[in-house]
C-alpha cells in the first residue's frame, strides 16, 4: 500500500527537491512534539524562499531540542544550515536553508511576530495525512 503524498490546498504546484527536504523538518519537528506545525508554499509569493516551515516549542529547551533534530535529520541528507539565528535567546530560531526557512517559536513570540498572517498569501500545506499537530 503507497502511502498518502502530502497536498498543498488550492491548485497544487508540482512538487521541487526541496519539498522532501520541508517533510523531513516537519518530521524532526514532530519527534520533539513541536506543535501548531505549519507549512507554508511560497513559490507562487516571492523568490527567496520556496517553503517556511512554522512550529512552536513551549519552552526554551524543547525549541533547542527541535531546531537541533531539524538540523540533524537534514544534515543526515546531507542538507547544510546556511545560517541559524536565535538559539541562544531560544524565543525565535530560525534556520536559513535557502529554499527552506524553518521558524520555530516560543507561543508568546509566534503570536508577536504571526507569520502566518504576514505570509497569508502563500499556499498552506495541508498536514492532515500526516496526524501532524498542525
Amino acid at each position: 500500500m503507497r502511502a498518502k503524498q502530502p497536498a498543498v490546498e488550492r491548485d497544487a504546484l508540482p512538487l521541487q527537491t526541496s519539498d522532501a527536504n520541508w517533510l523531513v523538518a516537519v518530521r524532526a519537528a514532530e519527534s520533539k512534539k513541536a506543535s501548531d506545525i505549519k507549512v507554508l508554499d511560497l513559490r507562487e509569493v516571492t523568490s527567496f524562499a520556496d517553503y517556511f516551515v512554522i512550529c512552536t516549542g513551549a519552552n526554551p529547551r524543547q525549541i533547542q531540542a527541535i531546531s537541533d533534530e531539524v538540523v540533524l535529520q537534514l544534515k543526515q541528507r546531507n542538507e547544510r544550515v546556511n545560517s541559524a539565528e536565535g538559539y541562544e535567546g531560544a524565543d525565535w530560531i530560525l534556520l536559513d536553508y535557502g529554499d527552506l526557512i524553518v521558524h520555530v517559536f516560543s507561543e508568546k513570540a509566534r503570536e508577536y511576530y504571526d507569520l502566518d498572517r504576514l505570509w497569508r498569501h502563500a499556499r498552506t500545506v495541508d498536514l492532515s495525512w500526516s496526524g501532524s499537530s498542525a
